[in-house]
C-alpha cells in the first residue's frame, strides 16, 4: 500500500488586500495542487485557508512518493547508428547521451519501419519532500499580483512582505527556503490575542490550533460567522439586515476573529436619501446597514470588530464618533445640492468631455434628447416627458453627492428632480436611464425610462463604433457589450416592437456634425447578433436554433425572440429531423436550377398522386400558416408545417423533380418552393440539422 500523510503549507505574511484575497487563496490552492497531479502524486483533497494575515493551503493522504517509472524511448535506426564496419555514428552517440548510458547498453528493438535503437530503463520516483519545496515557489510565482513588493534589503517579491513560512508533512518540517523564509512548523495567532508563536505537530490540528489562538482560518466559516452574528443583532432590533455578498466578502477578509457590534445614529440624518447613507457605511466604514419591516433604513448600523474588547461599550462609542462626521458630509452635500435645481447644471456639462472625438457631455444629451423622442414616438408615450429627461438626466453628474459617490449617478439625479417638481416620468428616468446597471439587474419601469435608457446606449454604440474604438477580444473600457445587452433586454423582456436597424437610424441621423466610419452601422449590427447569440445559448439554446433564426436577416429583437422559442419546440419534435433535412434537399435542387423565378403551381402539370398530395396540403394549411405568422404565432405556424412530414418524405421517395419535360419540372420546383418560402416565413429549419 502506497504511503501518505497530510501536507500543510502556510505563508504568513503583512495584512493582504481584501479585496483580492480569496482569488489569491483559491490560485494558491489551484496552481499548487495543479502540480501534485502533473508530478502524479495521489491524494484524497485539499482545501484552502486565508486570513488577512495568511495563505495556507492542505493537501490530504499525499502519496509520500512518486511510483517508479518504466521509461522507453525509440532513437535512430540501425542503419543510421552505425558504419559499415560497425562503429557508431553521432546518432548513436548523441542518442546514447541523452538517455544517460553508453552506446553498448542501447537495446535493439524490430519496428514496422525497420530494427531501431531503444533505451529501456527504470526510473525511481522521488519524494514528495524534495519536490513540494520547488512547486511551492512556482505557485506563489504564478499568483495573479498586479504588483509585487520588495522589502527591506531582499531581491525577493510578493504582494506583500511575509513573515513565516510552514511546511509540514505528517509530523515533519519540510526543509526548505522560499521567498527567503526558513520553513518550520510555527505558525501565530491573533495579533493581539495570542501574539506568541504556536507549534503545529500535525496538519489535522492546524484549524483547531489557530481557533483556540482567537484566528478562523477558514473563510467560509468567518462568513457564516459574521452573516449569523449580523442577522443575531438584527433580530434583537426587530430588524432586517442588509447583507451584500460583495460588502460580506471584504469584512471577512478584514479580520480573522470576527466580532459584530451595533452602533446608532442621529434620526436627523434620515432626511437624507437612504442610498447616501448606506454608501457612506458600507464604502467608507464597511458597515452593515438595518431596515424596517417596510423597507426604510433605520438608525443603526453594524460594525465587524477583529478582537474580543473588554470595553465593549467605548469600541462602539468610537464608531459612532467616526461615523457621525461622514453623515453630516452627507448631509452638507444632500442640503447643498437641492439648493439648485437640476436644470441649472445643463450648462455645466459643456464642459465635460465625454470622448475627444464625440464632443461633451452635453453634446451627448442633445443626441439622446433627439433619439428618445423617436422612441417615444413609437413607444405611444410623452414626447416632452423624454425629450426634459434627456436633458437633465447627466446634470446630477456635477452635483456633490455623485462627485463624492460615482455609485450614487442616476440615484441622486432622481431624488434631485422629485425634489425640483419634475413629473414622475422624468424623475424616474434619471435613475431608470443606466438600467440594468448589471446582468441580472431590473429594468426601467416607466415609457419614459424605456426610452432613455434605449437612447443613451445605442448613443454609446454608434458614437464609439463610428470613430474606431469597438472592443476586442480583451478590452472594452466603454462596456459596449453590457450596452449591447442592455438595449437586448429591454426590447425583449419588455416586449418593445422597435426595429433595431431603424433605432441605428436614428441614433446616426444625430451625429450630424461628427464624421463616423461609413461601416458603422454594420459594424454595430454584427456586434449585436455576437451578443444576441451569446445570450441565447446562456439561456441554454443551441448554436443550431439560434442560426436557424438569425440567418434570416431580421432586425426586430422581440420576433427574433420569439421564433428562437418556437423553433427550439420544433426541434425537439419527432418530426424536426426529417423536417430539417427535407428543406436542406430543397434548398440544395432550388439553388442548382438555372431558373430564379418558379412562378405559381399549375395544377393540371401534377401527374403524381405524392405531388398532388403535398400541393393540396400546402394549400390547406398555407394560409393558417400565414396567420399565425403574422401575429407572431410561430410555434402554431411550425406545428401546421410539421404535419406535412408524411407527405414530404412520399413525394421524394416517389417524385422525380428533374425531369425530361420542362414545364413539368418547374412545375415542380414552384411546389417545393412554395413549401421552402413557408418554413423560411418563420426559420432557415435547414440549419437544425444534427
Amino acid at each position: 500500500m502506497t504511503q501518505a500523510a497530510d501536507f500543510l503549507v502556510e505563508l504568513g505574511t503583512e495584512e493582504l488586500p481584501p479585496k483580492a484575497l480569496t482569488t489569491l487563496a483559491q490560485a494558491f490552492h489551484d496552481q499548487l495542487v495543479s502540480r501534485v497531479k502533473d508530478a502524479e502524486l495521489e491524494f484524497s483533497d485539499s482545501e484552502w485557508f486565508a486570513t488577512p494575515r495568511r495563505l495556507a493551503v492542505r493537501i490530504n493522504d499525499l502519496q509520500l512518493q512518486q511510483k517508479d517509472k518504466q521509461v522507453e524511448r525509440l532513437g535512430p535506426a540501425v542503419a543510421a547508428a552505425f558504419d559499415g564496419d560497425g562503429n557508431p555514428k553521432p546518432a548513436a552517440t548523441g542518442f546514447a547521451k541523452s538517455c544517460g548510458v553508453e552506446v553498448e547498453q542501447l537495446q535493439r528493438i524490430a519496428t514496422d519501419k525497420g530494427e531501431r535503437l531503444a533505451f529501456n530503463a527504470t526510473v525511481n520516483g522521488e519524494p514528495c519532500e524534495k519536490l513540494l519545496p520547488n512547486m511551492i515557489s512556482e505557485a506563489l510565482g504564478k499568483l495573479p499580483i498586479p504588483k509585487a513588493m520588495r522589502w527591506g534589503n531582499s531581491s525577493a517579491e510578493f504582494i506583500r512582505p511575509p513573515h513565516w513560512l510552514l511546511m509540514l508533512l505528517g509530523g515533519s518540517v519540510i526543509d526548505a527556503e522560499i521567498l527567503e523564509l526558513k520553513s518550520s512548523n510555527k505558525t501565530y495567532g491573533h495579533r493581539f490575542h495570542a501574539p506568541a508563536a504556536i507549534t503545529v505537530t500535525a496538519p489535522e490540528d492546524y484549524e483547531e490550533l489557530l481557533r483556540e489562538a482567537k484566528v478562523d482560518v477558514s473563510f467560509q466559516s468567518r462568513k457564516a460567522n459574521i452573516r449569523q452574528q449580523v442577522e443575531a443583532i438584527a433580530q434583537e432590533k426587530n430588524a432586517i439586515a442588509v447583507i451584500e455578498e460583495d460588502l460580506l466578502e471584504e469584512v471577512a477578509a478584514l479580520v480573522e476573529w470576527p466580532v459584530a457590534l451595533s452602533g446608532k445614529f442621529d434620526e436627523e440624518f434620515l432626511q437624507v436619501p437612504s442610498e447616501a447613507l448606506i454608501a457612506t457605511m458600507q464604502k467608507d466604514q464597511k458597515y452593515f446597514h438595518l431596515l424596517d419591516s417596510k423597507g426604510k433604513l433605520l438608525p443603526y448600523f453594524i460594525t465587524i470588530a477583529n478582537i474580543e474588547s473588554s470595553q465593549t461599550l467605548s469600541v462602539i462609542s468610537g464608531n459612532e464618533r467616526v461615523i457621525r462626521p461622514r453623515l453630516a458630509d452627507a448631509k452638507f452635500f444632500y442640503d447643498t445640492d437641492c439648493k439648485s435645481k437640476l436644470a441649472d447644471s445643463v450648462e455645466k456639462l459643456k464642459s465635460i468631455v465625454f470622448q475627444n472625438k464625440l464632443g461633451t457631455i452635453y453634446d451627448k444629451t442633445q443626441r439622446v434628447k433627439t433619439v428618445a423622442s423617436w422612441i417615444a414616438d413609437h413607444l405611444n408615450c410623452s414626447r416632452d416627458d423624454a425629450e426634459r429627461a434627456a436633458e437633465l438626466c447627466k446634470c446630477d453628474l456635477v452635483t456633490n453627492m455623485v462627485y463624492e459617490f460615482p455609485e450614487l449617478q442616476g440615484i441622486m439625479g432622481r431624488y434631485y428632480a422629485t425634489n425640483d417638481g419634475e413629473s414622475s416620468e422624468v424623475a424616474s428616468a434619471m435613475d431608470e436611464v443606466y438600467k440594468p446597471r448589471f446582468a441580472g439587474d431590473s429594468l426601467p419601469d416607466t415609457q419614459t425610462g424605456l426610452a432613455l435608457a434605449l437612447a443613451d446606449r445605442i448613443d454609446t454604440l454608434v458614437g464609439i463604433f463610428g470613430i474606431g474604438q469597438a472592443p476586442t477580444g480583451a478590452k472594452d473600457p466603454f462596456a459596449l457589450r453590457r450596452a449591447a445587452l442592455g438595449v437586448l433586454r429591454i426590447l425583449v423582456e419588455k416586449e418593445l416592437t422597435l426595429n433595431l436597424d431603424q433605432l441605428l437610424d436614428a441614433s446616426l441621423q444625430s451625429f450630424d456634425s461628427i464624421q463616423l466610419q461609413s461601416d458603422t452601422k454594420e459594424q454595430i449590427q454584427q456586434f449585436f447578433e455576437a451578443r444576441l447569440h451569446a445570450w441565447y445559448q446562456d439561456q441554454g439554446y443551441t448554436p443550431q436554433v439560434i442560426t436557424a433564426v438569425t440567418s434570416m436577416g431580421l432586425s426586430q429583437p422581440l420576433d427574433i425572440n420569439l421564433r428562437i422559442k418556437a423553433v427550439a419546440e420544433f426541434n425537439k419534435m419527432e418530426a424536426s429531423e426529417a423536417l430539417s433535412a427535407a428543406n436542406k434537399r430543397v434548398g440544395n435542387i432550388l439553388s442548382k436550377s438555372e431558373h430564379t423565378e418558379f412562378g405559381t403551381v399549375d395544377t393540371r402539370l401534377l401527374q403524381q398522386k405524392e405531388e398532388v398530395d403535398l400541393h393540396n396540403q400546402l394549400s390547406a394549411i398555407s394560409t393558417q400558416v400565414e396567420q399565425k405568422v403574422n401575429t407572431g404565432d410561430y410555434s402554431e405556424a411550425l406545428k401546421l408545417l410539421a404535419g406535412l412530414r408524411d407527405t414530404i418524405d412520399a413525394f421524394f421517395d416517389k417524385v422525380m423533380v428533374n425531369v425530361d419535360d420542362e414545364a413539368v419540372k418547374l412545375n415542380r420546383l414552384a411546389l417545393l418552393n412554395q413549401l421552402r418560402d413557408l418554413f423560411l416565413s418563420i426559420a432557415d429549419v435547414s440549419l437544425l440539422q444534427k
